[in-house]
């Protein structure tokens, strides 16, 4: 009896104890997160960063819909703090003003086509992981010699290590990479120049003028991107104080913007537009004015870039190659007919690269986009493509396109068999079309397109495309068969380049993207993996024939053998363009999908609006 009372009390202490020590455990790990959560609130203060989205209605009652595709893990937030510039141009009066005609579509956005391969089935394999990295390390080697030796100069002179302005003096280089150090999720470096990106003051310039076409594209681009991708509000805030400025270049007697914002005639009202000038520069600026407008909800930037689409449009088949617009036009009095040169190269690219551009970012809802790019491509199939006569075995292994210059004369129009290192975007804008437009043969053509490129590449001894060069075409249409003729390549073929080339007429790289851009959004529409081979191969021949002691510079002649003449350039846009796609082409695809975002032509990519 008394031992099974002891072992009764015995046990019933035991069950107490081991209360009092789960109680005792309880509060301890309540005690420890409750401390664990005081400090990080210390160190990191809740309510200190900017929301990732801003939810802050706008103007029109709308709210901004940035949606961030990678979002930093919290310890590397940071505080964007916006620095309003020392002058404001919404303070000086408009001396043409008009009123709104043009205001962005309304309705919903009609589903499209789909741009993007499907890629359900995708793996991330190790080499192309490790090609990944490889491009980031480029970049980041870039980067920090800019960081060191330039920074906020518009560029790095990657052999001096001196800073060169250029474009302003804005940080050229800076404001293009934003997007680029995002995708790559380098964070700190990220924020580090968005603050200074926010703090950037339009009126610190040394300059009497900025440049519409390259501000627009570079820094208002730029700065659009960087906000859809992040949500920093401080960079939305930053590119409407540029928007505001650069609104000034429309203000003219017939809204057509010149070709240089110069800010002592806008200020004075005094500005014209151009009578000789590129048609890609106003002609180039709707997807970011587009974009503002979507952003803010302030209708003036879209009314003021619609009014040239609606010059364009009036005037498509008034020029002397109706269907196209030439490379110069006269924008004071609107006319087209005063021209005889036509190409998709330097002083019109971007013109066309916009219409399908325009037509996915406005989500569908402005026919008159799919109308111009339709008849403007049928003019280019017809007049400008070309197919390079090369040796049959070569024939048969490379199917291959380039695109041509055209001129009109008063026997005809004349093809000329010149390929630009510019017009390589052509694969990309033929894709695009296709896939939207559901024409599948212009899908196959940019592909070829593409590949053509690509295939210049390796057929130096850089492994790298010069800027301009001039190629012995095959006789009558790029798509009938094409026999090699040797009695035409003695007397047209140059006997110091492979066969098929003519000549290198600018045998320069200045470190261009335009090549790897097309295959970059050619793999991601087909699918097709062996496009990521012909990119690395190209990565690995730019590096190798442009790396210099502090970073990478452009060459002055690819058809060298041994080392390269480096000229000390590294222009913005291999940073901002040229490794962003070579990254790109190596990451999992749901990174910047084709179906999600449209690029503008510095590679600053938008999101596009959904059903």
């Amino acid at each position: 009896m008394n031992s099974s009372t002891d072992s009764f009390s015995f046990f019933s202490r035991l069950r107490l104890f081991r209360r009092k020590m789960a109680s005792s455990r309880h509060l301890r790990l309540v005690a420890g997160v409750a401390c664990f959560l005081l400090v990080l609130f210390l160190v990191h203060p809740f309510d200190s960063p900017e929301p990732l989205l801003n939810t802050a209605p706008r103007p029109d009652g709308s709210r901004p819909i940035a949606q961030p595709v990678l979002k930093p893990p919290p310890r590397s937030r940071r505080k964007v703090t916006f620095k309003p510039s020392s002058f404001d141009w919404t303070k000086v009066d408009q001396h043409f003003p008009v009123g709104l005609k043009h205001k962005l579509p309304t309705g919903t956005p009609k589903p499209q086509k789909p741009v993007q391969h499907d890629f359900s089935r995708y793996v991330h394999d190790p080499v192309t992981l490790n090609r990944q990295k490889a491009v980031r390390a480029v970049f980041q080697r870039s980067w920090n010699s800019y960081k060191e030796h330039a920074w906020l100069r518009d560029e790095l002179a990657p052999v001096s290590g001196k800073g060169k302005t250029t474009f302003g003096g804005w940080g050229a280089t800076l404001v293009d990479a934003l997007d680029t150090l995002w995708i790559m999720e380098l964070w700190d470096d990220f924020y580090l120049a968005a603050n200074a990106a926010a703090q950037l003051d339009w009126q610190n310039t040394t300059e009497t003028s900025a440049n519409m076409f390259e501000t627009t594209i570079r820094h208002l681009g730029g700065l659009l991107s960087a906000y859809d991708l992040s949500g920093e509000q401080a960079l939305l805030d930053k590119a409407t104080e540029l928007g505001n400025m650069l609104y000034m270049g429309f203000d003219t007697p017939n809204r057509m913007p010149g070709f240089w914002l110069n800010f002592e005639d806008a200020k004075r009202g005094v500005q014209v537009a151009g009578t000789n000038d590129p048609s890609a520069s106003p002609c180039s600026l709707s997807l970011e004015f587009t974009r503002l407008t979507q952003l803010t909800g302030d209708q003036r930037y879209f009314d003021a870039i619609t009014r040239i689409t609606e010059f364009l449009e009036r005037t498509q088949n008034e020029s002397k190659l109706p269907g196209m617009w030439p490379k110069l036009i006269n924008f004071r009095e609107q006319r087209v007919d005063g021209e005889s040169g036509f190409t998709l190269g330097a002083l019109a690219d971007s013109l066309y690269e916009y219409l399908p551009k325009m037509h996915a970012l406005l989500g569908g809802l402005s026919p008159q986009y799919e109308k111009m790019h339709r008849a403007a491509m049928d003019v280019v199939t017809k007049h400008m493509l070309f197919r390079p006569m090369l040796p049959t075995e070569e024939a048969k292994k490379h199917d291959i396109l380039f695109v041509g210059d055209a001129f009109a004369k008063p026997d005809g129009i004349e093809r000329v068999a010149e390929g630009q290192h510019l017009t390589c975007f052509t694969g990309g804008m033929f894709g695009l079309g296709g896939k939207l437009f559901d024409i599948n043969e212009h899908v196959e053509i940019g592909e070829r397109l593409a590949r053509g490129c690509g295939w210049a590449y390796d057929a130096f001894p850089t492994g790298v495309m010069p800027e301009i060069f001039n190629m012995v075409s095959c006789i009558g249409s790029w798509d009938a068969p094409c026999p090699w003729d040797e009695g035409k390549w003695k007397e047209e073929g140059s006997k110091n380049l492979k066969k098929g080339f003519a000549s290198a007429r600018d045998s320069r790289y200045i470190l261009r993207p335009e090549a790897i851009e097309s295959i970059f959004l050619l793999y991601r529409m087909t699918g097709k993996e062996d496009l990521r081979d012909l990119a690395w191969q190209m990565f690995e021949s730019i590096v190798n024939a442009t790396e210099t002691e502090l970073a990478y510079s452009a060459i002055s002649d690819v058809t060298v053998k041994g080392p390269t003449t480096k000229t000390d350039s590294m222009e913005s846009f291999w940073l901002a363009e040229t490794l962003k796609y070579f990254y790109l082409i190596f990451s999992p695809p749901n990174i910047i999908n084709l179906d999600e975002y449209v690029f503008n032509t510095e590679a600053h990519p938008f999101l596009r609006p959904k059903p």
